[in-house]
């Protein structure tokens, strides 16, 4: 079986490749250029609002700076806890695409001939990405779907009083936003000193194991899915500057 992952180029990513080498092989490790910041953000602007976004860019550019600045002794640490390692990838392995949903990617999908893609950390893939391909796409998703769908599920479910629900997905990638078949769930518990920056370290850790079994199962073509019935469906975007302090101040997530 020829597995190949899909990415974003980011530190997920390497923390997956890096877990996955040793008991599978990956052909290639193809990354896709990021969208540009002033598309990301003329694209929130249209569906939330230009307020909602300065509170939401406000978040971003003063709280997690700050959080990552006195937790970088904490994410290296959580690194070696969690046995989460971001060694590079051979370049011989490294593919570039260039813009994700492009005609390139198409190409590049066509020669290599995949079975198996493991997506992480790309942006959403295009219907003709996803048709150019017999290829099964299997995504990490950082939080509990369909309920905590779109990014950050993780906090968010702490944000709601949700604890439960603070964990991963591993899904089948669809033409929706994280609504594909669900493979494997599992959730996980939080400590005290853990924060926005590191409440992703957790849940990696917590889905490696999980992706490793949806691969052999793909490879013994044991492969099972399903949907939650009658469940809530919500899709989440960036906390603004707003609703982290008061979460913070009023609920205690960091």
């Amino acid at each position: 079986m020829k597995i190949i992952m899909l990415t974003g180029g980011g530190r997920s990513s390497m923390y997956t490749y890096n877990a996955l080498k040793s008991d599978f092989e990956i052909s290639k490790f193809l990354i896709a250029d990021s969208i540009s910041r002033i598309a990301i953000i003329k694209r929130r602007i249209n569906k939330l609002g230009l307020l909602k976004v300065i509170n939401q860019l406000a978040f971003q550019i003063f709280i997690v700076q700050i959080l990552t600045f006195f937790s970088k002794n904490k994410i290296k640490q959580k690194e070696i806890d969690l046995q989460l390692v971001s060694d590079n990838v051979p370049n011989e392995k490294i593919v570039s695409l260039g813009k994700l949903n492009s005609n390139n990617t198409i190409r590049i999908l066509r020669k290599i001939k995949p079975d198996l893609i493991i997506v992480n950390g790309t942006s959403i893939i295009s219907s003709k990405i996803l048709d150019c391909t017999n290829a099964l796409f299997i995504n990490t998703h950082v939080g509990i779907t369909p309920e905590y769908r779109g990014v950050h599920g993780g906090y968010w479910a702490l944000r709601n009083g949700d604890k439960n629900n603070f964990g991963v997905t591993i899904h089948v990638v669809d033409k929706g936003i994280d609504t594909g078949s669900i493979i494997y769930q599992e959730s996980t518990n939080v400590n005290k000193e853990d924060n926005f920056i590191t409440y992703p370290l957790l849940q990696y850790a917590l889905a490696i194991p999980l992706l490793k079994k949806a691969i052999n199962d793909v490879k013994l073509n044991q492969l099972k899915t399903y949907k939650k019935e009658n469940t809530r469906s919500i899709l989440y975007y960036h906390p603004t500057i707003t609703e982290y302090l008061s979460g913070l101040i009023f609920k205690g997530v960091k």
